[in-house]
């Protein structure tokens, strides 16, 4: 279909015309700009309130609890005046209207009746950045630097929050695990209605919690399992939904070998009875090595009994290496057991996820041997791709702490893979996103869920991610997931793990701290630099050096490597955990991002945003010139995605929030076939499992709410 005339448009009309072909068959992506143009002129000029100088704004705000007084009283006026200046001189725009349309809409400070604007997109930019900077003047203006030209984006609770009287929490994404006892499931339901007041998304473990029929206090079938505990956090969730924004967002993750694993499953189908069918509650599952072998020698496998593992190792069985103790525990007649077959477990698995997106998949043993640091990763959060080591709570009757343990928050932020590669100093985008996440860490502390206070103070720990890979390969001319796309995102990650660690280090000898534990990590002992000191890391293919050389970005050598790994014995690295690649969501159409790392989902994204119904948003760097670098992510496939992923898995020390994507012709044996692929290309975490037919009827999974950057 062609359109003509297109003047005195408002810009709905024009945005709603790159759905529509130009007269000369082309997508009409120039009137996408002028609906950005147009929102301007026709809503958000007519919307904003006017000030005659900043010091009239400034005061306005803060003598009306707009703005955190404190965060301005650390700096002159003067200075403050110059880092508008900085950043209003780059003169941003926004390349789309849903870029423009969201950041109106979610991110902008409104009037207190929410009617008017106070900020430009630079005004919200300078705030953070100066929150962030806390005084450092030099250090707020990087900031304003890097966000401002789009290559480093805090996630959604730091770019809407920071520098704000009247403000949520930094952070929005947290972890807890949960002990077999009344009183830390009962203290854990109260941390879920204060973290989901506070706008979180929280992830449970569940996976100590013992089976249905196991004993209390020695009575047989006594124990209700997990089921109605996940009722217990669904309700929870309902409840505190954050003044009626949105439901509470939680997952729960479970074991495969707990006996309660099929029951867990089932509360998934669509045709679960209501009194087990868990709605809105995202579900996770934990698979070891073990797994795999037996579905593959066609053998049973074992479930155990929580009760028992703990009763006879001593400590959770969260905390037992399944695969190594497996037939140990098989034969141990102290330790309850049950079987189900390996094959109708994982059959049962792709069955699940065809039917509804669930459960993620969390692949214990790869990443546990992928962690840097002492300690066992048990669980994953609502967006799979925090992989952090937490620690048990214990309480007295009251349920006070008698012990505070270590439970995990998530402090995000993710680089724009294009505009980084166009960056002046690719080095010191990476530093300065590496110290603005720190900054997060040191100002968070979510006072009421203290074993959340507590590990975060102890691991600062940190999720740098990335986004806009297709965006930036379609704009270089190469097909995702090809040789070249594969070459690109391993030499990439690997660079930026290099000059992260070497941010961190820099850190930890400004501060003379380092993250609690650093002395019995593989940082510490050398171990973790031997696959970079021992092996040279270059570009296989002469696009991808082409490229680098192209950006004047430095690949680090073996020596650079020894350096750093000397540096880091040395001195230590401040955060615990450096990289996490979220699936970002709301972020990436303001920055103007293809999402996270996977490949696009379409050429043209329409998505329904409230009122104003049908928005139209194009792949970024997609032009009518390279429309055959921009394949959706249904066409290329599981296999390039997870080929991808591998590549970048390998240079991060946590996860990637994978989506994989098929085609409406897939089966359930296509999906577990994937599963296997991805286990065996080192993946660690599996996120969503979409359909194309899904899509088409507009009822694609939502996305993570607490990580969706």
């Amino acid at each position: 279909m062609t359109t003509g005339k297109t003047s005195a448009m408002d810009y709905h009309s024009l945005n709603a015309m790159l759905n529509l072909y130009g007269p000369d068959g082309k997508i009409q992506f120039e009137k996408d700009r002028e609906a950005a143009n147009q929102y301007f002129l026709q809503h958000v000029n007519q919307n904003t309130v006017f000030f005659h100088s900043l010091k009239e704004k400034l005061d306005y705000l803060v003598e009306n609890e707009y703005y955190e007084a404190e965060v301005l009283d650390r700096y002159s006026f003067e200075f403050i005046k110059s880092l508008m200046k900085r950043a209003y001189g780059y003169k941003f725009r926004f390349p789309t209207f849903l870029g423009a349309f969201k950041y109106y809409t979610s991110y902008t400070l409104k009037t207190f009746d929410g009617k008017r604007y106070l900020e430009r997109y630079e005004d919200r930019v300078v705030n953070v950045a100066l929150a962030l900077a806390e005084g450092d003047e030099r250090l707020a203006e990087a900031f304003v630097d890097e966000m401002v030209n789009g290559r480093f984006q805090p996630a959604t609770p730091t770019f809407l929050n920071a520098g704000k009287k009247q403000r949520g929490e930094l952070v929005s994404c947290f972890l807890l695990r949960i002990e077999d006892n009344m009183e830390s499931i009962g203290r854990s339901i109260n941390s879920a209605l204060q973290l989901s007041k506070r706008g979180g998304g929280v992830a449970f473990n569940l996976t100590n919690i013992r089976e249905y029929g196991a004993p209390i206090k020695q009575i047989q079938n006594q124990s209700s399992g997990v089921i109605p505990v996940m009722k217990l956090f669904e309700d929870s969730f309902s409840y505190a939904n954050q003044l009626g924004a949105r439901q509470g967002a939680g997952a729960v993750y479970l074991q495969a070998h707990h006996p309660d694993i099929m029951r867990f499953l089932d509360t998934k189908r669509e045709n679960a009875d209501e009194k087990i069918r868990i709605k809105t509650l995202s579900l996770g599952v934990v698979v070891p090595d073990i797994t795999f072998e037996l579905a593959k020698k066609g053998e049973d496998m074992y479930l155990f009994s929580p009760y028992d593992v703990e009763r006879v190792y001593g400590v959770p069985f969260s905390d037992i290496s399944v695969t190594e103790k497996y037939h140990e525990m098989v034969d141990d007649s102290r330790i309850t057991k049950t079987k189900i077959n390996a094959r109708e477990f994982f059959q049962t698995l792709a069955e699940i996820q065809f039917e509804s997106g669930y459960p993620y998949i969390m692949f214990e043993d790869t990443v546990n041997r992928a962690n840097p640091i002492d300690g066992r990763i048990n669980m994953s959060n609502l967006c799979s791709e925090i992989l952090q080591v937490n620690t048990p709570s214990t309480y007295d009757d009251d349920l006070d702490y008698e012990s505070v343990g270590k439970d995990i928050s998530c402090n995000l932020g993710s680089m724009n893979i294009a505009l980084s590669m166009d960056s002046p100093d690719f080095g010191k985008t990476v530093e300065t996103a590496i110290r603005a996440l720190t900054a997060v860490s040191d100002q968070s502390h979510i006072g009421s869920v203290p074993s959340i206070a507590r590990g975060n103070d102890m691991s600062h720990a940190i999720g740098l991610g990335q986004m806009n890979l297709h965006g930036y390969l379609g704009r270089e001319r190469i097909h995702y997931g090809s040789e070249e796309g594969l070459d690109f995102t391993n030499i990439y990650f690997y660079t930026v793990l290099f000059h992260a660690l070497r941010a961190s280090n820099l850190i930890a000898r400004e501060k003379g701290e380092t993250f609690e534990g650093f002395e019995r990590s593989k940082y510490a002992s050398g171990e973790f630099f031997d696959k970079y000191t021992e092996q040279e890391w270059k570009p296989a293919t002469a696009r991808v050096q082409e490229l680098f050389d192209a950006s004047e970005i430095r690949i680090p050598t073996q020596d650079d490597w020894r350096e750093l790994k000397a540096l880091v014995q040395e001195h230590g690295i401040y955060n615990q955990n450096l990289q996490a690649v979220p699936p970002t969501g709301s972020i990436s159409y303001i920055n103007n991002s293809t999402s996270s790392i996977h490949p696009i989902a379409s050429k043209i994204e329409i998505r329904k945003e409230g009122k104003l119904g049908r928005v139209y948003y194009p792949a970024p760097f997609m032009t009518n010139d390279n429309l055959e670098y921009f394949q959706d992510a249904y066409e290329i496939g599981p296999e390039k995605i997870i080929d991808t992923y591998a590549a970048a898995t390998q240079h991060v020390d946590q996860g990637l929030s994978l989506t994989l994507f098929f085609k409406d012709t897939a089966t359930t044996r296509d999906i577990n076939k994937a599963q296997i692929y991805a286990w065996r290309k080192g993946i660690k975490t599996i996120y969503y499992v979409r359909l194309r037919q899904l899509a088409l009827e507009g009822t694609e999974v939502d996305g993570c709410v607490s990580c969706m950057l």
